[in-house]
């Protein structure tokens, strides 16, 4: 089996997704690999723009859709190999994307066609961009799924919880003129924002004792802070970009009100939410509870060992947000993604590939 998930990977590999630049096409290409590698499945391919192309390949009646995004991070600094061609050592599996997440993907080709039961699969290619267009354009239509299946690196275990995401763009406004002048303690932008981090920070340190299940804590970030003209002059505007990271249950509209009211409106010439990802589960309270317990059947339905919750995020909260019962699950480790020489467990892949291969097939016999 290994074999044949190799061969899938190092196609996959070779193709150039990185985004950004975002520039995958819905023609030839990542999109008509899958299309063509599903034998037996109806295939729609959709382009979204700017580089979001959905793959929905269906065979059958299912209830239940395995997700998975192609794309994957730039070229990080300190690449031993050329990171678009496969390489295999020490049963590791090195490539861009080979653990986030092309290694499931390849995995998923080859129990696709070792298998004849109902599946449902939806490959996207916008996730690393934080503007998932591909899932929002398909979780608006109907497709009768009560049950998604994302993969991303969990080291084979099913994962039930994960913190939400929202990242932020302020700009706070000042009032240029001398350095020299008393008013710069007050109408300096740059005081500002340094103002605002401070009371923003306080925020987040109170909200530290909120927990839900395993995770707790919060967890916020200021990114980067920019602005001014030169030392003597007192600045007029200032950019900062800041994120946070809920727990499950926590309301995300109440916390983004909570920091964009410690800004006084008089020093605030804008705020903008740049990206904005629920939790796992998304509801709240009493629903966010319930929730988390039908994954937690789902998982044990189909014979998944159960993992911990993360604090990284993942598009299984869309789904969850859309009200199908969701979970995480793929080969490889989150410590691989994203870095230097990526690489992917060759056991893994071929653990996770035979969970998927058993799972269709217990699907052809309910």
């Amino acid at each position: 089996m290994i074999d044949a998930i190799l061969a899938h990977l190092k196609a996959l590999v070779a193709f150039d997704t990185r985004n950004p630049p975002r520039a995958i096409a819905a023609e030839g290409g990542i999109a008509a690999y899958l299309r063509d590698a599903l034998i037996g499945f109806r295939v729609t391919v959709t382009d979204h723009g700017a580089g979001a192309v959905a793959v929905h390949a269906v065979r059958g009646k299912p209830k239940r859709v395995f997700n998975f995004h192609v794309d994957t991070v730039p070229v990080a600094e300190g690449w031993s190999r050329d990171p678009f061609a496969l390489a295999v050592a020490d049963g590791r599996a090195y490539g861009l994307g080979a653990c986030d997440i092309k290694g499931a993907a390849a995995a998923m080709l080859v129990a696709a066609n070792r298998t004849k039961g109902d599946l449902a699969l939806l490959f996207s290619s916008d996730e690393e961009a934080n503007d998932p267009r591909c899932l929002h354009a398909f979780l608006r239509e109907s497709h009768g799924y009560e049950a998604a299946i994302v993969a991303e690196p969990t080291k084979g275990e099913a994962v039930l919880a994960h913190r939400g995401i929202v990242s932020a763009h302020i700009r706070f406004a000042g009032i240029a003129g001398h350095a020299s002048e008393p008013r710069a303690m007050q109408d300096n932008a740059i005081h500002r924002a340094v103002r605002w981090s401070t009371h923003a920070l306080a925020h987040a340190r109170a909200l530290d004792t909120h927990r839900f299940g395993e995770l707790s804590g919060f967890r916020f970030n200021l990114g980067k802070i920019e602005g001014g003209i030169k030392g003597n002059v007192i600045a007029p505007s200032c950019d900062l970009r800041f994120g946070f990271r809920p727990l499950p249950s926590q309301s995300v509209d109440d916390l983004v009100a909570l920091f964009r009211a410690i800004a006084p409106p008089s020093e605030l010439q804008s705020f903008e939410e740049m990206f904005r990802g629920p939790p796992l589960p998304a509801g709240r309270g009493d629903a966010a509870s319930a929730q988390l317990e039908s994954a937690r059947a789902l998982a044990t339905r189909l014979g998944l060992p159960i993992g911990p919750a993360v604090d990284f995020w993942t598009e299984a909260s869309l789904f969850s947000e859309a009200g199908l019962t969701s979970i995480v699950f793929g080969p490889g480790d989150i410590a691989q993604a994203h870095g230097a020489d990526e690489w992917v467990a060759l056991d893994a892949l071929e653990r996770v590939a035979r969970h998927y291969q058993r799972i269709i097939d217990e699907d052809q016999t309910d």
